[in-house]
C-alpha cells in the first residue's frame, strides 16, 4: 500500500509540475519581464545595500542604481542594434565568400585524394542560416527589452521590498530568528552566485571584443555581447558564442583568421573559467551537461531565448535551495556536476 502511495504522490507531483509549465508558457508576457526584473534587481542589490552603508537614503541609492543599470543596457542594446543591422545587411555577401572559400578548401583537400564537391556540402552546411538565427535570438532579447519601463519599475519595487523584506519576515515568522538564519543565508548565496557570474562575464565580454577587434573581424562588439550573455551557460555556451564568430572569420579573412578567432575564444574561456572563476565562485555551483542542455530546452521552449539565457542561474538558485532543505538535498546531488565537491 505505500508503494502504491509513493506512486500517486509521485504522479501527482509530475502533473503539477506539467501544469506549471503550461501555466508558465500561457503567461509568458508577464513572466519574463518579471524574470528579467529579479534578476536585475538581485544584480543590484549588493551596491544599493553599500550605499545605505554609507548613509546614502533609500530612495536616492535606488535611483543611482537603477540609472547606471539603465545607461548600461542602453548603451549595450543602442550598439548591438546598429551592429545587427550592419550584419544582416551584410549577409548575403558573406553567403558568396562562404561559397568562394569553400570551394577553395575542397580543391584542397580533392588534391589530398578525398574527392567531394562544394555541391554535396552546401545541402549540409549554410553559415547565413546559422548567423541568421544568433540574430534572430539577439532580437528576442532586444524585444524582451522593449519592456524597459516595465522591467525597471519592477526592478525598483523589488528594491524597496528587499529593504522591508527581513522585518516583514520576522513578524510572520514564528520561529523568527532561526527561519531568517536559513533565509539570508539563501539570499547571500544567490546574490554572490549572479554578481560574480555577472562580472566575470562582463570581463568575457570585454575581452572578446577587444581581441577581436584586433584580428579585424566585423561586429566584434555583437560577438562580444554574446559571449557575455552566454558565458552564464556552462560547459556549452562559450561553444555556442564561438561558432559564430569563427565562421564570420572564415568567410571574411580565411581559414587562418577563423583559426586564431577559435583560439581567442578558447582562450579566454580557460582563464576565466578554469583559473578566475572556480577561485572566486568555488566548486560547489557546477551542474551536470545534461540538466544544462535539458534545461536550455525546457526554458527556450517556454520562455523563449529570455528563458534560455536566465535557464542556468535559475537552476542554479534552485540548487542553492535544495541545498538549503534537508529533505531536498537528494535533488541538488542529482543535478549536481560529477567533479564538484559536494558539502555534507
Amino acid at each position: 500500500m505505500s508503494e502504491q502511495h509513493r506512486g500517486t504522490h509521485w504522479l501527482v507531483g509530475f502533473a503539477a509540475f506539467i501544469i506549471i509549465i503550461a501555466g508558465l508558457k500561457a503567461a509568458s508576457q508577464i513572466v519574463v519581464p518579471f524574470m528579467l526584473s529579479v534578476f536585475i534587481a538581485i544584480i543590484c542589490a549588493p551596491a544599493m545595500s553599500s550605499l545605505r552603508r554609507r548613509g546614502v537614503p533609500t530612495w536616492l541609492s535606488i535611483l543611482l542604481v537603477v540609472l547606471l543599470i539603465m545607461l548600461g543596457i542602453g548603451s549595450i542594446a543602442l550598439l548591438v542594434g546598429a551592429s545587427l543591422d550592419n550584419f544582416s545587411s551584410q549577409l548575403p555577401n558573406y553567403k558568396k565568400r562562404f561559397g568562394e572559400e569553400m570551394s577553395s578548401l575542397i580543391q584542397v583537400i580533392n588534391h589530398l585524394g578525398i574527392k567531394i564537391s562544394y555541391d554535396q556540402v552546401k545541402g549540409y552546411i549554410d553559415p547565413s542560416a546559422l548567423m541568421q538565427m544568433v540574430a534572430n535570438a539577439l532580437r528576442g532579447l532586444g524585444s524582451a527589452l522593449t519592456n524597459l519601463i516595465l522591467v525597471v519599475m519592477i526592478v525598483i519595487f523589488i528594491l524597496f521590498e528587499a529593504v522591508e523584506l527581513p522585518k516583514k519576515l520576522s513578524l510572520a515568522l514564528n520561529d523568527a530568528s532561526k527561519s531568517m538564519e536559513k533565509v539570508e543565508s539563501f539570499v547571500k548565496s544567490v546574490n554572490r552566485y549572479l554578481v560574480i557570474k555577472t562580472l566575470l562575464s562582463m570581463m568575457t565580454g570585454v575581452l572578446i571584443t577587444f581581441l577581436l577587434w584586433v584580428l579585424g573581424i566585423d561586429f566584434p562588439i555583437l560577438w562580444g555581447v554574446c559571449a557575455f550573455l552566454l558565458n552564464f551557460v556552462p560547459n556549452i555556451g562559450s561553444i555556442i558564442a564561438a561558432v559564430p564568430a569563427v565562421l564570420l572569420a572564415f568567410v571574411q579573412l580565411g581559414g587562418l583568421s577563423a583559426g586564431l578567432t577559435a583560439g581567442v575564444f578558447l582562450l579566454v574561456n580557460l582563464i576565466i573559467g578554469n583559473v578566475i572563476e572556480p577561485r572566486y565562485m568555488g566548486k560547489g555551483l557546477g551542474l551536470s551537461t545534461l540538466v544544462v542542455f535539458l534545461s536550455l530546452l525546457l526554458w527556450g521552449w517556454v520562455f523563449g531565448p529570455v528563458g534560455m539565457l536566465l535557464s542556468i542561474p535559475l537552476t542554479i538558485i534552485m540548487k542553492l535551495a535544495f541545498e538549503a532543505n534537508p529533505k531536498m538535498h537528494w535533488l541538488a546531488i542529482l543535478i549536481d556536476s560529477q567533479n564538484s565537491s559536494h558539502k555534507r
